[in-house]
């Protein structure tokens, strides 16, 4: 099997980390991903972590482009994305 395949099982515990800002996103199998028609990756839906210390607070998602995914590694994906290119969701 090519080593260069990732099953998303495996890829379900890598944290993702934005080098950018130095934010974490928690795992991937605690986000979502969109795929597009063709199987291509398109798209990481995070869920936004300032929004998790509040109880009564709105859930917060944060869109980023997969262009902004830099590597993937052994146990993280790194995106390298500046604040005013992410789409906040809400």
């Amino acid at each position: 099997m090519d080593q260069n395949i990732k099953y998303y099982s495996e890829m379900e515990r890598y944290e993702i980390i934005n080098i950018n800002d130095g934010n974490k996103y928690d795992y991937l199998g605690n986000n979502d991903i969109i795929i597009d028609s063709g199987g291509n990756l398109k798209i990481l839906i995070l869920s936004d972590s300032k929004s998790k210390f509040s109880i009564f607070g709105k859930s917060e998602f944060i869109e980023v482009s997969w262009e902004y995914v830099k590597k993937i590694g052994t146990k993280t994906i790194i995106i390298d994305a500046e604040e005013k290119n992410l789409k906040k969701l809400h």
